[in-house]
This record gives C-alpha cells, sequence and structure tokens, in this order.
C-alpha cells in the first residue's frame, strides 16, 4: 500500500482582505502548491485539501497518513497554528511545527518575549493594542512599526520607518485601521541582515548556508529594508550573498542565535531566522515557522540550494524528516 500524503493549502486570502498584498500572497501561495504537488507525486500517493471548515472530516474520511501542510491560514491572529491543531486533534502526522510554535512565532511580540526569556538577542520593543498608544521612550529612534502577526513583508512599507514621534503616531493609526491587529514597535538596527534556514530535530539539526541581503541599490522609494514591495515585487534589487562573507567567529555567533530561537520556540523539521548584526552582536528579529517554499525565489530554498539541495531533493527531505521525527 503506497503512503498517503494529504496536501493541505489555503483559501484565497481575498474574502478576508481584499488588497494586492493578498493578491500577491495567493499567486505565490498557488504557485509553491503546484510545484510541491508535483514533486511529492513522483514518489507518493497525493491527495489535496483546501484548509476550510470540514478540512477534518476529509482528511480523517480519506485516511492520509501524513500531511504536507502548506497552510498559514486566512484570518485571525493565530491562524498559522488552525491547520496544526486540527491535525493534532485528530491524530494525524503532519510536517513542520507543532500549533504552539507556530501560534507565538506568528506574534512577533510573543515570540521576542520567548527570545529573551531564554536569552537571546532581539531588538527593543513595544507592544501596541487598543486605542490610547503612549510611547515607550526608552525605545531610541529610528523604529520601524509592523503588524505583530503578518509575514511576507505584509504592512511593512518605507514610511513603516519612522524617526520621530509623529511619524510613529501616525503610521501606528494607520496600521491599526488597516490591520486590526497588535502593532509592533521596534528598535530599528542599523547593520548587517541575514537570514537562516535550519533543517532537523535535535542532534540532527542542519543550518543551510547563511544568507546576507544588501538593500544599498534598491531605490529609495521602495525602502532600503525589507518592505512589502521589495519583498514581493523588487527582490532581485537587493543584493544576496550567500553563503555570506562572514568569519568564522561570526558564522558562529548567527548559527547559535539561530538555533537559540528555534530551540526556544520548540520548532521541529524547518524554519527561517530571520538576524541583524550590529558591533558583531546577533539580534534575532522573528522566526518563520512555515518559511516560503516557492522555487528559486524563497530565502529558504535558495538557501538549500546552495548548501546542495535541489528543489526536490529539500521537499523529500522536509517529509523524511518529519517521517522519522513521526515515526511513520
Amino acid at each position: 500500500m503506497s503512503f498517503k500524503i494529504g496536501l493541505v493549502y489555503d483559501k484565497s486570502r481575498m474574502p478576508v482582505r481584499s488588497n494586492r498584498e493578498s493578491v500577491k500572497e495567493d499567486e505565490q501561495k498557488n504557485i509553491t502548491r503546484d510545484r510541491v504537488r508535483e514533486i511529492l507525486k513522483e514518489k507518493y500517493e497525493v491527495l489535496d485539501f483546501e484548509a476550510g471548515e470540514e478540512l477534518g472530516y476529509k482528511l480523517k474520511n480519506n485516511k492520509v497518513d501524513m500531511v504536507f501542510n502548506l497552510s498559514t491560514g486566512i484570518r485571525g491572529e493565530s491562524r498559522q497554528a488552525q491547520v496544526p491543531a486540527i491535525l493534532e486533534m485528530l491524530g494525524i502526522p503532519y510536517i513542520g511545527s507543532g500549533v504552539l510554535a507556530h501560534a507565538i512565532a506568528l506574534d512577533k511580540s510573543m515570540a521576542k518575549k520567548a527570545f529573551l526569556f531564554h536569552g537571546i538577542n532581539t531588538p527593543k520593543f513595544q507592544v501596541v493594542k487598543g486605542d490610547n498608544f503612549v510611547f515607550d521612550r526608552s525605545l531610541n529612534f529610528p523604529v520601524i512599526v509592523k503588524p505583530a502577526c503578518e509575514g511576507s513583508g505584509i504592512g511593512i512599507y518605507k514610511d513603516s520607518l519612522v524617526h520621530n514621534e509623529k511619524e510613529l503616531k501616525n503610521q501606528v493609526d494607520k496600521l491599526r485601521s488597516e490591520y486590526n491587529q497588535t502593532i509592533l514597535v521596534e528598535e530599528f538596527i542599523i547593520g548587517r541582515e541575514f537570514t537562516c534556514g535550519i533543517i532537523g530535530n535535535s542532534d540532527e539539526t542542519t543550518v543551510f548556508p547563511l544568507m546576507e541581503t544588501d538593500f544599498s541599490d534598491v531605490p529609495e522609494e521602495y525602502g532600503r529594508f525589507n518592505t512589502f514591495e521589495v519583498k514581493s515585487d523588487h527582490w532581485q534589487l537587493a543584493k544576496y550573498y550567500c553563503p555570506a562573507d562572514v568569519d568564522e567567529i561570526l558564522r558562529s555567533k548567527i548559527e547559535d542565535a539561530a538555533i537559540g530561537a528555534y530551540n526556544a520556540l520548540g520548532c521541529r523539521d524547518f524554519s527561517r531566522v530571520d538576524i541583524m548584526v550590529k558591533d558583531n552582536t546577533p539580534y534575532v528579529l522573528e522566526i518563520n515557522t512555515l518559511p516560503g517554499l516557492k522555487e528559486g525565489y524563497s530565502d529558504f530554498v535558495r538557501m538549500a540550494n546552495k548548501g546542495g539541495i535541489d528543489y526536490a531533493s529539500l521537499i523529500y527531505k522536509i517529509i523524511n524528516t518529519a517521517r522519522k521525527r513521526c515515526a511513520v
């Protein structure tokens, strides 16, 4: 009997939030879904499941052996944990991190609190909830203002980087109106930006070659940092160095910080960690517990490629890592 994989993916986010960000998000998710399906079918029986109200019933009825979960959810501040919660309730093995890790990681403010608890450096920050915003003056300008529970640069634009309290208040008000969620105000670290791909569990954790991103040639109109426009439309204007040009000491510091963040949240199978470095000190910005897997585009994929793992091999490696953990 063949091993049966359920490929779970999101509905369109347009009915929940109709804007250009959702259009781009849907587009990238659909391309990834189709390519992952194509690869999985080479070795497994694959059934498609849209993450909707009847997902649990359909998965149970079709008796899948494991789920390859691509769903980051479409609504709610813990949406990335919704499909894993259903799968755990049904006792169905799945790739990737568990409910708690996904829920904490998606809320950047909660993730940062976890990092600090475990002694991991992260930029100073303030959490904004509700309408009564009073700036914490222990933070130093410039600061970056972003939705706490989004990914892929959503809600981050050139004007997200603010230099005074007037700009800050305007940006906080704008984000509260547009996203209706917790807002994160974070000191902007001026330094070098890295991302670190991790795959594996326990003693078999592997770190892909580090990637450094240089935004100095990106036109100022898009913002010279990881804005939505840069990440989605103009990513090729930035410079990417993989493996990053760092000495052994700094590389070890960055990798240790990334693995520390991975373990602090209890991540499983694979994740990507974004890190800034200032004065040779790494500061963890966030961890993506379900990193993008778009071939030729997503940072996690490109780092794996530089580590000698082609796209198909990466998809199989994720599956095999999860199967070993779940003993299936």
